[in-house]
């Protein structure tokens, strides 16, 4: 082997080296990570460990950057206007109406796309945000002004099946959009329900809605969702929900308006199942020693898992079999999480030593949540990563001696 190839051997043996067992640069991020300022105080790179330092701060620090909540003060849920109590009519919504002794006005009617009930005979009878107490009472003066009746007959006025509704949601949840909701798959309706006369469904709740589109984020203030209806706003405090209380659930129409407002800080408490949370997360997962052949052996088509809502970043990290195996090679792994903060579109990537953070007793500050849509990517060890490189070095020489 020629001197100058030798010297070039020993360059490429040198680098090799320095890469395989060398720490890799930290990830650059736009949003304050290292301060504690990002989305969630526990992105920040973990301290060395002091018996001087609180074991746990991430949650304290979340709370200072919180806005104060623009709802009602206090712990006491508020209750729902009179406007938006009980079970009112929405459009679509099937209507059976009985007159006593009567077979002209007796029926099944469904609200029409104006929000009218319209009986034969009769004026339209305004039906869209109203209850059937007051549909019946309605009927009764309008039967007697147009001189059908002398006095107000007996009306029952009944739901016979609630429509689905369309509203719209937007503000501090994970997916803003309008949405159907209350809408049922054939194969579910009760033929025996559908049989009985009356109605009742929780399928048009606020909480339905809120769900509907992704849940609430961990920076929404419960304390004052908004829900528009006809012009008025009405101001809910939700915060029962994760408090142990009744909360106020009310029935929405087609048109119904909700937002949901932020207080621009991550709310630790949040971050667990509740009616109004994710349903889970969808988890994009790579685990991938070498890279792949083929979409076959890289699971292309399975890369999405879900995961419960309030997975932490080490979990799913074991999730995906990054954690254990042999000591002597498997020991110094890293995990690289990828996330989106949901106040301002901006990326962040952070990078975890997974041995430091199984040994650490205030690991859970540096334990990020995990938000939906998340990505993890998991590295191996510098023992795997010497034994690629020594593959690489072994084929180097192998060609060397072949030229020469």
């Amino acid at each position: 082997m020629t001197a100058v190839r030798k010297r070039l051997l020993g360059s490429c043996l040198s680098f090799a080296l320095t890469a395989a067992c060398g720490d890799a640069p930290a990830p650059e991020n736009l949003a304050p990570v290292k301060s504690g300022g990002a989305y969630q105080a526990q992105y920040r790179e973990p301290l060395r460990r002091s018996e001087d330092q609180p074991i746990l701060r991430s949650e304290q620090m979340n709370a200072r950057k919180c806005r104060p909540g623009q709802g009602a003060g206090g712990k006491g849920g508020s209750v729902a206007t009179a406007g938006l109590r009980g079970e009112r009519l929405s459009r679509n919504d099937l209507v059976d109406i009985r007159i006593s002794d009567d077979e002209t006005f007796n029926g099944d009617y469904v609200v029409s796309r104006d929000g009218d009930l319209k009986l034969p005979f009769l004026p339209p009878v305004r039906a869209q945000g109203r209850t059937t107490v007051d549909i019946e009472a309605q009927i009764a003066r309008l039967l007697v002004r147009e001189g059908f009746y002398d006095e107000a007959p007996r009306i029952s006025a009944r739901v016979s099946d609630f429509a689905s509704v369309n509203v719209a949601v937007s503000g501090a949840v994970f997916e803003p959009h309008a949405v159907e909701i209350g809408n049922r798959v054939a194969d579910d309706i009760d033929r025996a329900r559908q049989a009985a006369l009356g109605a009742s469904t929780e399928a048009r709740n606020l909480s339905a809605a809120l769900r509907a589109v992704g849940g609430v984020r961990p920076d929404a203030d419960l304390s004052a969702v908004e829900l528009r209806r006809n012009g008025t706003r009405h101001v809910l405090d939700m915060r029962g929900v994760f408090e142990g209380r009744n909360a106020v659930d009310v029935m929405l129409l087609t048109g119904d308006e909700i937002r949901v407002p932020s207080r621009q800080c991550f709310q630790d408490d949040l971050m667990r199942p509740s009616p109004i949370s994710p349903p889970g997360i969808s988890l994009f997962l790579s685990n991938l020693t070498q890279p792949a052949t083929g979409n076959a052996p890289s699971a292309v088509g399975r890369e999405v898992r879900e995961v419960p809502y309030g997975t932490r970043f080490m979990q799913a990290v074991v999730n995906t079999n990054c954690v254990g195996g042999a000591r002597a090679t498997s020991a110094k792994r890293s995990a690289v999480l990828f996330t989106r903060d949901p106040i301002t579109g901006v990326s962040t990537v952070i990078e975890r030593k997974i041995e430091d953070m199984l040994r650490r007793a205030d690991r859970d500050d540096y334990d990020p949540y995990l938000l939906p849509g998340d990505a993890i990517a998991c590295y191996d060890s510098s023992v795997t990563n010497f034994t690629e490189v020594a593959k690489i070095v072994g084929a180097v020489v192998a060609t060397g001696a072949i030229v020469d």
